[in-house]
């Protein structure tokens, strides 16, 4: 069977490559998941790691996700995002902003890069156990400090968008910004629920914008379906009671 797109990453967990799926489940896109594929039909994690080793891809990709369109091989997700935006419908047909959607999205890559960092502080080659106590006191400044530096900016461009009675990141349509940000809150309330439950109170907007994504006809579907791994604590957010003390 061939498919437009052919989606590389690691089959047991949402990781960066979730931000990936919802942009395509959200536009119904013909896409494989090809490491979640058997392995006898050339999916598998044994082609993921052929195709990241092999020295003919031209643009190779330090890392999972990457994303095969045609010819072309697409590494790190608000780059593949970039790329996918426009033919999804998922970003604005101008380049002022298209470059804004990108800019959210690299702005939910450095939050993502400091919540992987509460479990793996030190070195993401060491154990969590390895590292606990460090952990813990990362984890106490992103909880105090970092969401709420980080999320109340969010809430803040939504703000500043609702004064023209728009509601989404990016102007009135959904980007995929949107989805991410959803993934983010998602994610967050998984690995923090107690530090989210009193955070949320602050981020109206954000909210409403995480619950109207949800609500989407084929991301509700998806989020419902055994496609959508569950969260797990081999991912990014991952969930230590003690760093949510």
């Amino acid at each position: 069977m061939i498919v437009k797109y052919e989606l590389y990453y690691w089959p047991t967990i949402q990781g960066r490559g979730e931000f990936v799926r919802l942009a395509l489940e959200d536009a119904g896109a013909d896409y494989a998941d090809v490491a979640r594929l058997p392995e006898g039909s050339g999916g598998g994690t044994a082609a993921l790691l052929r195709m990241l080793d092999d020295p003919s891809t031209g643009h190779p990709s330090f890392a999972p996700p990457f994303l095969k369109a045609g010819r072309r091989l697409i590494g790190q997700t608000a780059n593949i995002l970039l790329f996918l935006g426009p033919r999804l419908g998922l970003a604005p047909r101008d380049e002022s902003g298209r470059l804004w959607v990108h800019q959210l999205q690299l702005t939910i890559a450095d939050l993502v890069a400091e919540i992987h960092d509460t479990h793996h502080p030190i070195s993401g080659g060491l154990y969590y156990d390895d590292q606990r106590d460090e952990a813990k006191r990362r984890s106490v400044h992103l909880r105090r400090e970092r969401l709420p530096k980080f999320l109340g900016w969010f809430e803040r461009v939504l703000a500043d968008n609702a004064r023209g009675r728009q509601r989404s990141l990016a102007g009135s349509a959904t980007s995929y910004a949107d989805l991410s940000l959803f993934q983010v809150i998602e994610g967050l309330r998984y690995a923090f629920p107690r530090a989210m439950r009193r955070l949320e109170t602050s981020l109206p907007r954000t909210i409403a914008l995480h619950d109207r994504i949800a609500a989407r006809p084929a991301l509700a579907s998806y989020l419902q379906s055994p496609r959508r791994i569950p969260f797990n604590n081999d991912g990014i957010f991952r969930h230590y009671p003690e760093l949510d003390a």
